[in-house]
């Protein structure tokens, strides 16, 4: 079978499972790869591209051990520190994206969780947005019980965003303050309270490519909405700051066969798009149908807001948010 007779399969109805020679998509040409994604893309999702910006709302001191992450207080980065923002900085960021027409704005917790009076604060931050905002928002803050869920469901938060990384198998090798098994049950609470479920990882942090394709099946079989593909950017004072960064061929390869395990959800550029041409133009030729922008990503940015749509409508893509549509 060839990749583009696969593709209309998964269009008529068939879907991977783990029992499926996963091996093909790692040796099938990769030109054809990407053309059936694309075609899978178009088919289910369509050519709206769903834009979300994030605002990084507490940074540093983290007490979890991620290896390719700058806010780990295990690490010696020099990464910026402060307590959560005041409600002032996040609403006018908030309003900014707003005008710049993204879809959807998250503000993003360092730590386990965010907790006591920081939590209370976000909760306050986000009936303010919802209140006076009409773009979509999403939040993105660590292991939250049921209760918290809710809570930020109340507040108007449709979308909570938490990666599960990498595969089960590699996980342990990544981080050791958390399982992977705790990262699946959050995925589930917040699959329980109704919320429209964002979750990806990153792909470049010296696992095989086998892990990324356990990764993909395991998003499948959760079910995500949104899955955000990180290629590590190998940050100084991490354990993995030496890491060799991934070729172009690599990530487009990944993105491809995440859309034919994933036919229905966002596949969503994340950080990492310096490394493809024209920050991640050819992605969307391959399956991608989102992406984070703005300048607020953790690691050095590249693209703007207005560069990415102007990049998208290039495409002949779609990149009008549903609050601006009469």
């Amino acid at each position: 079978m060839d990749a583009l007779t696969l593709a209309q399969e998964i269009i008529e109805g068939r879907r991977i499972t783990r029992e499926d020679d996963l091996s093909f998509f790692l040796h099938c040409d990769l030109e054809e790869l990407c053309e059936g994604a694309d075609r899978i893309r178009r088919h289910f999702v369509g050519d709206k591209v769903d834009l979300c910006s994030i605002i990084n709302g507490r940074s540093g001191r983290c007490p979890e051990d991620c290896k390719y992450c700058a806010q780990s207080a295990h690490h010696h980065t020099e990464c910026e520190i402060y307590d959560f923002l005041p409600e002032e900085k996040i609403v006018e960021t908030c309003r900014l994206n707003e005008r710049e027409g993204v879809d959807r704005f998250s503000i993003v917790t360092a730590g386990r969780a965010l907790t006591g009076e920081e939590f209370d604060k976000a909760i306050h931050a986000y009936e303010t947005m919802h209140r006076e905002c009409k773009i979509d928002l999403c939040a993105s803050m660590g292991f939250l019980s049921e209760e918290q869920l809710h809570r930020l469901h109340e507040a108007g938060v449709t979308s909570y965003h938490h990666n599960i990384e990498t595969s089960r198998r590699n996980f342990p090798n990544i981080c050791t303050t958390h399982t992977y098994e705790q990262k699946i049950e959050t995925l589930k609470k917040v699959k329980a309270e109704g919320m429209w479920v964002c979750s990806g990882g990153i792909i470049g942090m010296g696992e095989t490519w086998e892990d990324r394709l356990d990764m993909a099946v395991s998003l499948a079989e959760i079910g995500v909405d949104s899955i955000p593909i990180n290629a590590l950017m190998p940050i100084k004072g991490t354990p993995l700051e030496d890491l060799e960064e991934l070729t172009e061929d690599e990530i487009l390869r990944t993105i491809a066969f995440f859309r034919y395990i994933n036919p229905r959800a966002d596949i969503r550029l994340a950080a990492g798009r310096a490394l493809m041409t024209n920050d991640g133009e050819k992605a969307f030729q391959a399956g991608a149908s989102a992406t984070i922008t703005g300048n607020m990503l953790t690691t050095a940015a590249c693209a703007t807001i207005r560069s990415d749509k102007e990049m998208l409508e290039r495409l002949g893509r779609d990149v009008t948010p549903e609050y601006q549509r009469a």
